[in-house]
């Protein structure tokens, strides 16, 4: 008998999702229209002020954790626990292999466990690690401890990124992803105000001024995330803050926003079991590597940015407090102008060539940062800026376009973290090409840097012209085998340049 139920329900949601589909396909007259578009300002609306909001707060915390070490540094980290410049950089090292080795295991279990458990789980989880780095007294506990934080945290963006573009149609995701990737800028703006304000609690207990930042921020992120699961709904058919009219119209727009899903039997799941031929797909993606390669280098540069930008003002002569008051700044105005190139992205549903504009300060600011001497830090810190906007503007472009472009959940999945861990792996590079010993130019850093966002801006330049060569296939005819396949691989399905 339930069973009997269940199938009745399911039926009558098919039949009514088939009954929006024709009206929103067809659109008769104005009025029709007119009603559409206000239905679905109503459904963005809500989506966003119900789910960007906490995705923000549990990125926020994802970046804070992540660099906290940075601010920590300046306040006697290294003397404390006994390290070298070069182990310091090590035990970051090993944060980023854990890290990037997590990524793909934890998008293939997103589906499995559902968003609402999977991402509020993993933020609980990193946020008890972060608290133990207040409480590590030696370098091997440190390694050991960042090894498990890389465990933790490694799933949420491309979880976050997979999550969106079940919730968002492709033409919205750059603005979506760009409002709550601001949260990465203006966490390294509210970390280093938070760190000088939990450094001044001292030395309390037999613990070290510096530890406060972890246990504090640790303990923030733990609520953050348990607050979350309470939040966030798996998917706009169990989004309680919508009305049911209002989740079969929001999931009508999802099922036509994939035109070669329209070739089979209007059943949007019908391509969304696991198979290893569609992860497959998924690591051998021509798109994928060349955005993701680019995306390399832009990552390199923001955990160099965001590692050690205190250090690189306080050897432009600042203390330690005014390092972390002048770090707000950069980051500020690259949330500012992050969000303007998500909404100039959307409109004109354009993302790689949106980043070969966007790129160009920030390798023009690593340019000039490279090549002058200490006795201009005014020109430097202003470099910052360029750096800083270039850098993070393009990110939402760049995330969002390898999502744009790829159909079926588990292509998706894989390709999204796949692009993630060949990324992060800049951190790699980030980790060694600042050592002491550089100090105060900076030099190598800086050009090497300058280096990778030259290629990146190449690699942007080959997707933007293979996925243009990709459409000018379909349109004559090369992908008819595909027809109705319901993925990327159909005619109909649209690469976005």
């Amino acid at each position: 008998m339930a069973t009997q139920d269940r199938d009745e329900k399911r039926g009558s949601e098919e039949m009514a999702d088939e009954m929006f589909v024709e009206k929103i396909d067809q659109r008769p007259t104005v009025s029709t229209y007119t009603e559409d578009a206000a239905m679905t300002r109503r459904i963005l609306l809500k989506l966003d002020l119900r789910i960007l909001p906490v995705l923000a707060l549990l990125f926020l915390c994802s970046f804070l954790d992540r660099t906290n070490v940075g601010n920590a540094k300046p306040y006697g980290l290294e003397k404390t626990l006994g390290m070298t410049d070069r182990q310091y950089d090590t035990g970051l090292a090993v944060y980023y292999a854990t890290y990037i080795a997590s990524e793909i295991p934890s998008n293939l279990i997103l589906k499995k466990v559902s968003p609402k458990i999977w991402l509020p789980a993993l933020t609980v989880m990193w946020g008890l690690v972060t608290m133990c780095l207040g409480f590590v007294r030696n370098y091997p506990g440190f390694v050991v401890v960042r090894a498990v934080l890389g465990i933790t945290e490694g799933g949420l963006l491309p979880g976050i990124v997979l999550y969106l573009s079940s919730m968002y149609t492709r033409g919205e995701m750059a603005l979506r992803l760009g409002l709550f990737y601001t949260a990465a800028s203006l966490s390294g703006a509210f970390g280093g105000l938070l760190a000088r304000g939990l450094t001044s609690i001292g030395d309390v207990g037999g613990q070290a001024k510096w530890t406060w930042i972890f246990i504090i921020e640790g303990l923030i992120t733990m609520l953050v995330g348990t607050i979350s699961y309470f939040l966030l709904p798996n998917n706009v058919d169990t989004a309680s803050f919508l009305r049911e009219d209002e989740r079969i119209f929001a999931r009508a727009r999802l099922h036509l926003d994939v035109p070669s899903r329209l070739a089979q039997d209007g059943n949007p799941s019908q391509h969304e079991s696991f198979q290893w031929s569609e992860v497959m797909r998924g690591l051998f993606n021509i798109s994928t590597w060349l955005s993701a390669s680019a995306y390399f280098g832009i990552l390199a540069g923001l955990y160099s940015f965001g590692l050690f930008l205190p250090t690189i003002i306080v050897e432009l002569g600042y203390t330690a407090n005014e390092a972390q008051l002048w770090s707000v700044i950069p980051y500020a105005v690259a949330s500012v102008i992050t969000v303007v190139i998500s909404i100039l992205s959307d409109r004109l549903k354009l993302r790689g060539v949106i980043m070969l504009f966007v790129l160009i300060p920030a390798i023009i600011g690593y340019a000039v940062i490279a090549n002058i001497s200490a006795s201009h830090p005014k020109v430097k810190y202003g470099m910052t800026f360029l750096m800083a906007t270039g850098m993070y503007a393009s990110v939402p472009c760049v995330l969002v376009w390898n999502s744009n472009n790829c159909a079926g959940h588990y292509k998706r999945a894989t390709t999204t973290a796949l692009q993630l861990a060949i990324a992060n792996s800049g951190g790699f590079v980030a980790t060694f090409i600042y050592p002491a010993k550089d100090k105060p130019n900076f030099h190598k850093g800086h050009t090497v840097v300058l280096g990778l966002l030259v290629s990146a801006w190449f690699l942007v330049l080959l997707n933007v012209l293979y996925c243009a060569k990709v459409n000018k296939d379909k349109e004559n005819g090369k992908y008819d085998e595909f027809i109705g396949c319901g993925d990327d691989r159909d005619p109909d399905f649209k690469m976005v340049l």
